[in-house]
């Protein structure tokens, strides 16, 4: 299964819903895709949408899931590491009307620098991102349980945000 978690933010992610939409309706996608979060405009057709799920559901779906699409929030990117997964990231843009700043771009480059995630920052790499998913997450870092990077993920996050 993919699940796609889109976060609390309550400006919309049609950019990303759309192009999920369109994977999964064009056979690209063939597995069972579910949605969580407040898609906006674009009501997906293709895929499993639910505006919430209970934090234990959550999790649950993280756990059982082969690939987990996110946002570019860090409550949702850390806790697909700490179930181990590599997460495809997909960074909220002001450009697109997604959010009010591009801070989530920068919190996904710090995270790629360091091979926590694989980055989509350009919509229309998402089904590359997808298709490769299993070859590009092999050479990356999923934990964030080891103390030793555990450290420097926190020293790097640290120095972001006293900088931002």
């Amino acid at each position: 299964m993919i699940f796609a978690t889109l976060g609390t933010h309550e400006q919309g992610f049609d950019r990303l819903v759309k192009e999920l939409d369109r994977l999964k309706q064009s056979g690209a996608i063939g597995e069972e895709l579910l949605i969580q979060g407040s898609v906006g405009k674009h009501e997906p057709r293709y895929c499993i949408h639910k505006n919430m799920l209970p934090y234990q559901e959550l999790c649950d779906t993280i756990s059982k899931s082969r690939i987990i699409i996110t946002h570019g929030g860090p409550g949702s990117i850390l806790l697909c590491l700490q179930y181990g997964k590599i997460p495809v990231t997909v960074p909220r843009q002001r450009m697109f009307g997604e959010h009010v700043d591009d801070h989530q771009v920068r919190f996904v480059k710090l995270l790629e620098r360091a091979d926590k995630v694989i980055a989509v920052y350009d919509i229309g790499q998402l089904e590359s991102a997808i298709l490769r998913y299993d070859e590009i997450a092999k050479t990356l870092k999923p934990s964030i349980n080891d103390k030793c990077n555990r450290q420097a993920l926190i020293d790097k996050l640290i120095d972001f945000c006293s900088r931002a």
